[in-house]
């Protein structure tokens, strides 16, 4: 969607976001975007959803102050997903929000200098040197706000206090699923607090997007979810596809859909097999990675990869499928549907996954939406989030399929919504794959990309969820600004609230359950 911003003044900026949420409904706060508009000044674009509706809007705000003390009031208490939201803003960018209560770097190292996403920040190497050095974190964290005069203060809260147990679950730890730090506060085996602690792998990728052209960023995002780099290359490619006006063929929304549906088979299998390695279940694991090979063979012979898939361009795809494709795509449906029941047999109906799962780890709908957890997660709650379906695209309004939701919102619910979902990816395999039509799999775009001046944002409906791209474009043939909606970082920010009074084990379970993938996160 183009994006026609509304602006509030910044005196009334939270009362006016408020009104949003209560008065108009919209409820799901999709993403927060940081940005140095130059003369303008540092800012913010806050991307909004009517859940009832599915009404999109997007709101500008400029930040008070200068480039020092630049300061928004936070929406933290609005919508619980602006809390990591607005870290990651202040993280990047500095920019502080008012009565935000914990004003960390969420990425970065404590200790960092400078805010990298601003557009006068040194990118020189002499600038930016790796240390070995231990991060000497701090124990507090701070409040700001604006005293009498105008000026930012800081208040310190302590984030431990003496009598507290903390753990780490990670970053090295097999159940994490990558370098995910998770500091734990334990009364007994009881959580108490969680602070998820990101920015393991931090690469800067949508800094690097600003010095790349346009069709340069597209390998980026095969590396962000890799399990769900055709979705993530979906939604980059479409959101230009967009702002230049292509017109694609049929026979390109064919492919895209076949190939983002043949990846979310991959991804759920991965899942359905780490699932059973976090409980245990050795035998589970080794089929659900068996029946995952056939998945990957056939992708890899059009695409010619198996975890990164460099396919999407813009404009269409890479190369036409491969001759044997088809055909491949059929037995594989005839080869998985049996594999379901083998799936439930042994795992599903088991009497220790349904102890480790089945009233563990709840998130309400209420939360769910706060969170923004999109996806499994918020479908495993009620919430009817499939973009899909809400935001369609490709060829997902032409056939038929349905929504997977729950309404216990528990880890058991979180995993039948992904065991159901394959079910309905094979079904819209079967109905695609015998009727793609002739055309061309590319549309010619000229040497050098440009796209026109403006704002736009696209989703599409990753592994995890909603996996979004905002492109800010001022005519030029690389954006000025490109910002990433990652599925995970909602799921992760929902940890402390799902896991509160849980067992420590529970985290285990709620994690395996939440699928996130940690490049997708860090970015």
């Amino acid at each position: 969607m183009k994006l026609e911003n509304k602006v509030f003044e910044l005196k009334n900026f939270a009362s006016e976001m408020a009104k949003l949420k209560s008065e108009k409904h919209f409820d799901f706060l999709i993403t927060i975007v940081g940005e140095d508009f130059g003369e303008e000044g540092l800012g913010c674009i806050y991307i909004l959803e009517n859940t009832n509706s599915h009404e999109r809007i997007s709101v500008k705000t400029i930040a008070g102050g200068d480039r020092d003390s630049a300061y928004i009031p936070s929406i933290s208490k609005i919508w619980k997903s602006a809390d990591f939201l607005e870290r990651e803003v202040y993280d990047f960018l500095g920019i502080k929000f008012l009565g935000h209560p914990d004003m960390r770097r969420l990425y970065l190292r404590s200790d960092f200098e400078g805010y990298p996403l601003r557009k006068d920040y040194d990118m020189s190497p002499e600038n930016n040197k790796y240390t070995l050095e231990s991060d000497p974190e701090p124990d507090y964290t701070n409040e700001w706000s604006l005293d009498e005069n105008g000026k930012l203060v800081a208040t310190q809260h302590k984030l431990f206090g003496d009598d507290d147990y903390v753990i780490n679950i990670g970053p090295q730890h097999p159940a994490t699923h990558g370098v995910l730090r998770l500091q734990t506060v334990l009364d007994g085996e009881t959580v108490r607090k969680i602070y998820p602690h990101c920015g393991y792998i931090h690469r800067g990728v949508e800094k690097m997007c600003e010095d790349y052209t346009y069709p340069q960023t597209l390998a980026l995002t095969d590396r962000l979810d890799y399990l769900s780099a055709m979705m993530n290359r979906h939604a980059l490619v479409s959101v230009v596809e967009e702002a230049m006006g292509v017109e694609l063929s049929d026979r390109i929304k064919y492919i895209r859909t076949i190939m983002d549906e043949l990846q979310r088979l991959d991804s759920h299998l991965l899942f359905y097999s780490c699932c059973a390695q976090d409980l245990g279940a050795l035998t589970a694991f080794i089929y659900g990675m068996r029946d995952r090979e056939e998945v990957l063979n056939v992708m890899e012979e059009t695409t010619g990869g198996r975890l990164i898939q460099n396919y999407y361009r813009i404009g269409g795809c890479q190369e036409d499928i491969d001759p044997n494709f088809v055909s491949n795509v059929k037995k594989l449906c005839n080869y998985i549907k049996p594999k379901f029941k083998e799936f439930d047999d042994i795992f599903t109906g088991n009497v220790i996954t349904n102890n480790r799962f089945v009233g563990v780890g709840k998130l309400s709908l209420e939360d769910a939406i706060s969170y923004g957890c999109t996806g499994g997660t918020g479908r495993a709650s009620g919430w009817h989030n499939d973009v899909r379906k809400n935001h369609s695209y490709a060829m997902y309004d032409k056939i038929d399929w349905n929504e997977i939701t729950y309404n216990n919102g528990d880890c058991f619910d979180r995993y039948k919504v992904r065991m159901d979902e394959m079910k309905q990816s094979v079904h819209i395999l079967e109905q695609l794959i015998d009727n793609i039509p002739e055309g061309d799999f590319y549309i010619k775009q000229k040497p050098i990309i440009k796209v026109p001046e403006g704002q736009w944002y696209t989703s599409c409906e990753g592994s995890r969820g909603e996996i979004g791209v905002y492109l800010d474009s001022r005519g030029d043939k690389k954006p000025y600004r490109l910002k990433f909606r990652p599925m995970g970082l909602s799921l992760v920010s929902a940890m402390d609230e799902i896991l509160r009074g849980e067992k420590i084990a529970d985290l285990i379970s709620v994690g395996a359950t939440l699928d996130y993938v940690i490049p997708d996160i860090d970015r």
